[in-house]
């Protein structure tokens, strides 16, 4: 590096944004490719997030992740590309000929982690997701890219169901919660996008002995690593991917972006995040 030039950073932007497992995955990144930049999260109020994001560059940040409750405006202020557009949410900021872009790689980072660790997942032909939110949104957008031919859709609310499978087209099928039932037998991927099953959170109450013997489960929820979900579909022998890989994975093209080197999800770095979310 010449002298005078800075060193590259980035940040994560949220409102709080105290308890982010962000930093300690991008400085393992940073630290085993040998690159010298940064990482950093700074807690932005609403209120203050467009004067931040305006003067980005000017406070030495080569861009940003966005995380609650920014990523809607995160979008409004810069230039989304298909996948932040369709989620209607940015996760992801960088500078690309001067001008702020945004992403959002939770797309990627769901669909990578199936493809590391449920291979050949995508034969199903029938997805079942729980949950209609903004999380929801980018897997389904993931799935319908990916060539599901239909995701059933269940959320308390039908009526929010309905508008996202509205927003998605005739492949998202709104159902109510309560045919989940009857719609496991035929679901080759279930995956719960809710908070249900999360530490301090109701458990998700559902007969995994419906699924089918190749269904694959996946679960956002990654507090705690094992979700009681994950864990009778597993001692049922069915392939699972858990919210800890999404994490990992939803991280590789923001670090790419910024310092140019696209990084691994490796057993170290996953070991890392484990520990820390062990003694959280």
């Amino acid at each position: 590096m010449t002298s005078g030039t800075r060193p590259r950073a980035a940040c994560l932007i949220g409102w709080p944004a105290a308890h982010s497992r962000s930093p300690l995955i991008h400085h393992y990144w940073l630290r085993t490719l040998g690159i010298e930049g940064g990482y950093v999260i700074e807690a932005v109020p609403p209120d203050e997030f467009g004067d931040f994001v305006f003067r980005l560059s000017l406070r030495g940040f080569v861009g940003a992740n966005v995380t609650i409750p920014h990523k809607e405006r995160a979008l409004a202020l810069s230039k989304p590309d298909a996948r932040a557009r369709a989620v209607g949410a940015a996760n992801t900021l960088w500078f690309q000929d001067g001008e702020l872009c945004s992403t959002n790689t939770d797309v990627e980072g769901f669909i990578n982690n199936l493809d590391a660790g449920a291979p050949g997942w995508d034969k199903a032909t029938d997805a079942l997701v729980l949950g209609a939110g903004g999380a929801s949104r980018a897997v389904v957008f993931g799935l319908i890219e990916r060539g599901i031919q239909r995701v059933h859709l269940a959320n308390r609310t039908m009526e929010r169901a309905g508008a996202l499978a509205d927003q998605f087209g005739a492949r998202v099928l709104p159902v109510a919660w309560e045919a989940i039932g009857d719609l496991l037998p035929r679901a080759g991927l279930l995956v719960n996008t809710t908070s249900l099953g999360m530490h301090g959170q109701p458990a998700l109450e559902l007969n995994v002995g419906l699924l089918p013997a190749e269904a694959v489960v996946a679960d956002l929820v990654y507090v705690p690593l094992e979700t009681p979900l994950l864990a009778a579909s597993r001692a049922r022998g069915l392939r699972t991917a858990d919210g800890l890989g999404m994490l990992l994975h939803q991280a590789v093209r923001g670090f790419e972006l910024w310092f140019g080197q696209r990084p691994q999800v490796t057993s170290e770095l996953r070991a890392l995040i484990e520990a820390d979310l062990t003694h959280a």
